[in-house]
């Protein structure tokens, strides 16, 4: 909200195991990837990826706009930029609850966000992880009456196996 300055809504997310054919077959393209490292207290990274539209319309809030996402409009430095930011600040205030609740210091990456215009393979500025299946966690997103989306993070199996027997392990979470 404090970015957008609209009313955000994200939903429950849903998990389930994925696979690069099947990401390349269901997402639009253009499309943004956000990779995201943790540098402390968790050892893995994650990637988001968003619709090119609703990195338009998030930039142009963050901007002051009316959220105005122009079509013939290409995606620039300024766009990843902002998202970057908007997605450091989300993840950001994840790793700060998961410091909290694994009372340990959690810290992140600052994003890296690229244009992927094809799925055809993985290249060199995607994460190695996206070679094999790994988990998939979507959800809808909602920014007023402007997007209504689905967002996706991906993590690696190990990564989200490492996280589930964190919460196994904590007593405070009925493990």
């Amino acid at each position: 909200f404090s970015l957008v300055n609209r009313k955000v809504e994200i939903s429950t997310p849903v998990v389930s195991y994925s696979s690069w054919k099947n990401i390349s077959s269901e997402y639009e393209r253009p499309c943004v990837f956000i990779r995201i490292a943790y540098t402390e207290g968790l050892d893995g990274n994650n990637v988001l990826i968003l619709k090119e539209k609703d990195v338009k319309i998030i930039t142009d809030l963050m901007m002051g706009g009316a959220g105005n996402a122009d079509d013939s409009e290409e995606l620039t430095d300024l766009h990843l930029s902002a998202i970057g930011e908007a997605m450091n600040q989300m993840m950001g205030s994840a790793a700060t609850s998961l410091s909290s609740m694994f009372n340990r210091k959690i810290d992140i990456s600052p994003p890296i966000a690229n244009i992927v215009e094809t799925y055809n393979e993985i290249d060199d500025s995607l994460p190695p992880f996206l070679a094999e299946p790994f988990v998939m966690v979507a959800f809808k997103m909602q920014i007023g009456d402007l997007i209504d989306s689905e967002i996706m993070q991906l993590y690696p199996i190990d990564f989200a196996r490492e996280l589930l027997n964190m919460f196994s392990l904590d007593p405070t979470m009925g493990g």
